[in-house]
């Protein structure tokens, strides 16, 4: 089997919040050493790993840091890690959004890319037109696009709307027609980020079975980074794992997700302030979380269909006001496949933190989740969640769930079917 990919000691490094190194004696220096002496970029041994989770010392932070590995023809593989690993930035270095700091990649045949809602598209020309650019960027003549067009145009579900400016679709709708595009104009390696989360359920079904039918059938190679263990199980043979952008496990899928999962547990077995895994500015910064009973009695499990919340203390830490933030949890399974999403845009509920200190509090009703463990995440976020990230820890702690009487009729409900309960009644008419 050929080998399709081939990074070879890649890097990227970025300085926090400039473009340029900003200083003329830096600016001069660097383009004496490079272009004169030709010698390597002095500023690229300064820097320190992107460990979010902690402030640094130096301006310079590697986003990737020698990054080694092989693709075969026709292998699937999934890139795995926390936000921030680097998967994304891994993914743009590839499809040439943007260029490695240091290092190489060899890739035999054309690259197709869906990285963000909208890439590679031109948003005042119709879905048609973007359709033809498209194809012609990835070098394929016009006759070769009109016979795949009815095929995307269908698969995309946008048919009504293809003459229509890019720049009215809906994310969906952007989302579905990037990937049909990618997906049908015959590339020998196809890249997708984590974007089809954006897609209803329907379509990511589908987009999943088409990267299946490429890879198995055409032989073709993919490349899917996703949050969603379960797909990434059912859909790659292959796994890497990233951490810190550095490669923390490369094997076979099965093994790459347990060792990404086993590392998750190490993370929430250590105690709240320790997390390393930490995103945000902390100027909003959770210093304990916990499951209590609506008369505030500390819980470890929560039985199916019982009241509850879940009750976070925080610091301000400038001690300012902060308009429209947005306080959300998601609940996903032992193998991180998505459940749930909530946050208090979604219930209506406007929150301002004015004071030093204080509470948020979120009220579950009736809990609609069978026996199992879970895992919870939460996230603060600025602006009405335009903005950026106050604090967030991605599975901060277990939810785990017992056997209780939801229906409130002495039934307990099997969970060989699924983990969500709902409330129903039947009739004879």
């Amino acid at each position: 089997m050929s080998t399709a990919i081939k990074f070879e000691n890649i890097s990227k490094q970025y300085r926090l919040g400039l473009v340029s190194t900003q200083t003329l004696s830096h600016d001069l220096n660097r383009w004496w050493k490079i272009n004169i002496r030709g010698k390597e970029d002095p500023y690229l041994r300064i820097g320190e790993v992107n460990d979010r989770a902690h402030k640094g010392v130096s301006d310079y932070v590697w986003a990737l840091k020698d990054i080694n590995f092989e693709v075969q023809q026709g292998d699937v593989l999934g890139i795995i890690g926390k936000n921030g690993a680097g998967k994304s930035t891994l993914l743009k270095i590839l499809s040439k959004v943007t260029a490695p700091t240091t290092g190489t990649i060899k890739a035999a045949g054309r690259i197709a890319s869906l990285l963000e809602v909208g890439t590679g598209f031109h948003p005042e020309m119709t879905g048609r037109e973007n359709i033809f650019m498209n194809g012609a960027i990835m070098g394929m003549n016009k006759a070769e696009i009109k016979r795949k067009l009815d095929e995307i145009v269908d698969f995309s579900g946008v048919e009504r709307y293809i003459d229509t400016p890019v720049k009215r679709y809906s994310s969906g709708m952007t989302v579905r027609l990037g990937f049909a595009i990618a997906a049908h104009l015959e590339p020998e390696i196809l890249v997708v980020d984590e974007v089809l989360a954006v897609g209803d359920a329907e379509f990511q079904k589908k987009a999943i079975g088409k990267m299946q039918d490429i890879s198995k059938g055409d032989g073709r190679t993919v490349l899917f980074v996703s949050h969603n263990m379960g797909s990434i199980k059912s859909l790659c043979n292959n796994g890497l794992v990233l951490k810190d952008g550095m490669i923390s496990y490369n094997g076979n899928i099965v093994d790459s997700v347990n060792y990404y999962l086993k590392s998750t547990k190490e993370q929430m077995s250590l105690p709240f302030l320790n997390r390393t895994d930490r995103v945000g500015s902390q100027i909003i910064k959770i210093t304990s979380i916990q499951l209590k009973t609506l008369e505030n009695e500390p819980i470890n499990f929560v039985l199916s269909g019982q009241d509850f919340k879940i009750c976070m203390t925080y610091e301000n830490t400038i001690n300012e006001t902060h308009k429209n933030v947005i306080v959300s949890f998601s609940l996903t399974d032992s193998n991180e496949s998505p459940l749930l999403l909530l946050h208090n845009r979604l219930t209506g509920n406007t929150i301002d933190v004015k004071n030093p200190t204080g509470n948020f509090e979120c009220i579950i009703k009736k809990l609609p989740l069978n026996e199992g463990v879970y895992l919870l995440s939460y996230s603060i976020m600025k602006d009405g969640g335009r903005s950026g990230f106050y604090d967030g820890i991605s599975n901060v702690l277990e939810l785990r769930v017992e056997k209780g009487d939801f229906y409130r009729t002495g039934e307990i409900a099997p969970n060989t079917f699924g983990p969500i309960l709902l409330e129903a009644n039947f009739i004879n008419k």
